[in-house]
């Protein structure tokens, strides 16, 4: 392909976002630029499920506060069995950046959590971005 996308690597997504209207908009806009939404959840406890039970998940998308719990634990799991995280949350998850690839800060722009999954395409790639989306922070 000389002109066209190249192939993505991560296409398979776990949503973790306790938030309905959040989680509902995400789910819509994400499938719509070609990503498959595996599982969307609002629990600590249903996404560590999730992970556990051997899903092919490209990448995890957690919210930091959840009902039931920190987005970090999801992150534990996911770090656990080598799945990246990106937190997309209002408030940066201190400590987070040994098992996180990065955060996306809320409020957020489709387009930025598109570019922010893409961003961390390119580094799990051994690539550098050349442009982070507006309110991405990588940690890796």
């Amino acid at each position: 392909m000389l002109f066209g996308r190249r192939k993505r690597t991560i296409t398979r997504l776990l949503l973790v976002e306790d938030e309905p209207l959040v989680a509902f908009d995400s789910e819509h806009f994400l499938s719509e630029a070609g990503f498959e939404i595996v599982k969307t959840v609002d629990r600590v406890a249903d996404a560590v499920a999730a992970i556990a039970d051997g899903r092919s998940i490209d990448l995890v998308l957690v919210d930091l506060t959840l009902a039931d719990g920190s987005g970090i634990d999801v992150a534990r799991a996911a770090f656990a069995r080598a799945i990246p995280v990106l937190f997309v949350t209002g408030q940066w998850p201190g400590g987070a950046e040994s098992f996180a690839a990065g955060c996306l800060s809320k409020p957020y722009q489709p387009r930025d959590l598109i570019g922010a999954i893409e961003a961390i395409e390119m580094t799990k790639d051994g690539k550098t971005p050349k442009r982070l989306p507006s309110g991405l922070k990588l940690f890796a």
